[in-house]
């Protein structure tokens, strides 16, 4: 089969206005807990999308960490390509796709530091204070290390400022 004739003909009823909440944070709360209660497999992945100060954009997967009154929130390494296209540029989108449910979740908005007690509260929970330098090209040493190893990843022990961060787009459009 080509590319191009790989298409799912969805059958579920569709999506009626008259039958979501009035407020989309609840109807992403009532969606979410859907889809972590039918066991889908990392409902918390969102596409996070950035754009350079030159206009460049930029996506990857991320990982919902939290939820607030008017918050999606996730965790990057403030050295990261990511945070800081979010520096320059500190307007993001998050797509959330669940295609067991034939549904996905759009998100735009300001994206914000978040307190320090936060961020320090999340990276005491990563197993000790450990954290990962992904998102980084990772050297390749003498002995194979790095891309070369089977896509090892190097740990360091730090500093919660040094490496990680909590970054919270909001979901009110201007």
């Amino acid at each position: 089969m080509s590319i191009a004739g790989m298409r799912e003909e969805y059958e579920t009823k569709g999506l009626n206005e008259s039958d979501l909440a009035a407020d989309p944070f609840t109807q992403f709360h009532i969606w979410f807990d859907q889809a972590v209660t039918a066991g889908l497999p990392q409902p918390n992945a969102m596409a996070l999308a950035t754009a350079a100060a030159d206009g460049r954009p930029s996506a990857r997967m991320v990982l919902l960490k939290g939820l607030d009154e008017n918050s999606f929130v996730f965790f990057t390494n403030y050295e990261s390509r990511k945070a800081g296209e979010l520096a320059a540029n500190p307007w993001a989108a998050l797509v959330f796709f669940w295609v067991e449910f034939h549904r996905q979740v759009r998100v735009e908005g300001h994206v914000a530091l978040t307190t320090a007690r936060e961020s320090d509260d999340y990276f005491a929970s990563r197993r000790g204070g450990v954290a990962s330098e992904r998102g980084y090209p990772r050297p390749r040493g003498a002995g194979g290390e790095g891309a070369a190893a089977g896509g090892r990843v190097r740990r360091a022990r730090c500093s919660t400022p040094a490496l990680l961060g909590r970054l919270s787009p909001d979901a009110h459009r201007d």
